[in-house]
């Protein structure tokens, strides 16, 4: 069942229907970083688009840069694999080359802040099923007030090379809050998915994240609401919103429930296997959206 949002200014109630994305679509238009409330989903989103993307015959590169690493188990490598794996904030041998300083040797470091870092996904990228390429990033060091570390300077480079990228559709997964890559995410990332489930605590994340996204002049905030049982809870969700002070949200989403992604997780490739479903055709929408900036959509499935 489709519904739309009744009551609430956030754009035009207007819905691209599923299917192939737009026919003058072009990979540098995809670059997007997906956030959100741990547990609410954005991680299972993430793979979903990727895998999705390269099913469209897109080069896709899909970032990890939440510190729990699931990203890997979401699109479906092997588990021996996924253990082999060293983030890049880990891979002291990496930050030492480019920064010129070994992680965790201690404060007042001198060490290099814009390290030439054009190789890291030829050196450190694998290709996951549905040719997806993958690049875990790891999690970013909380420096001392007034500190740097070169940790986290690699980590900022890395982001700023990898939107410099071309003929590639690009995705991140990150924690909630990705003030740490600062003016880089906006450089090189052109939307931000921010991912909620219909719960109060999600929908409070979910605007501040968008408004710090906001602060950093992504260029598009879309909100998506993950996990939907019933049209009356997306209601409820977009009430949320107002109360909260809303947001002006480039596209809103509403992704259904589906008890079938605890039976196949941590993988979620077979949920891509009923091409009819209510969840696809609400994803091929938000994909639609995301490469055509100026559609504004408010629509729930159910």
């Amino acid at each position: 069942m489709m519904c739309e949002a009744h009551g609430h200014d956030h754009g035009d109630h207007t819905h691209s229907h599923g299917g192939m994305l737009a026919h003058n679509a072009h990979p540098d238009d995809f670059r997007v970083v997906v956030t959100g409330k741990g547990g609410v989903g954005k991680t299972t989103l993430t793979a979903l688009l990727a895998l999705l993307l390269g099913r469209r015959e897109f080069r896709v590169l899909a970032l990890d840069a939440d510190p729990q690493m699931n990203l890997p188990f979401a699109l479906g490598l092997p588990l021996e694999q996924v253990r082999s794996l060293v983030p890049l904030s880990e891979n002291a041998d990496y930050v030492e080359e480019k920064t010129g300083a070994r992680p965790g040797a201690g404060w007042g470091l001198f060490f290099r802040l814009n390290p030439e870092v054009d190789d890291v996904v030829r050196r450190f990228g694998v290709t996951g099923p549905g040719g997806v390429r993958l690049l875990v990033m790891g999690n970013t060091v909380q420096p001392a007030a007034g500190c740097l570390c070169p940790e986290n300077a690699l980590l900022g480079a890395v982001v700023n090379a990898i939107g410099l990228r071309r003929d590639e559709a690009i995705l991140m997964d990150t924690q909630a809050g990705f003030e740490h890559f600062g003016r880089a995410l906006a450089k090189g990332f052109k939307h931000a998915v921010v991912v909620t489930d219909p719960s109060f605590n999600g929908i409070q994340v979910a605007l501040a994240a968008a408004r710090l996204a906001a602060e950093l002049d992504v260029d598009g905030v879309h909100l998506v609401v993950n996990g939907v049982r019933h049209p009356d809870e997306f209601s409820r969700a977009m009430d949320r919103v107002d109360t909260a002070g809303g947001f002006p949200f480039a596209s809103i989403h509403c992704l259904p429930y589906r008890e079938r992604l605890w039976q196949t997780e941590p993988s979620v490739a077979p949920l891509l296997e009923d091409p009819d479903s209510s969840l696809i055709n609400a994803l091929d929408g938000l994909l639609d959206t995301l490469v055509a900036p100026r559609a504004r959509v408010s629509s729930c499935a159910s």
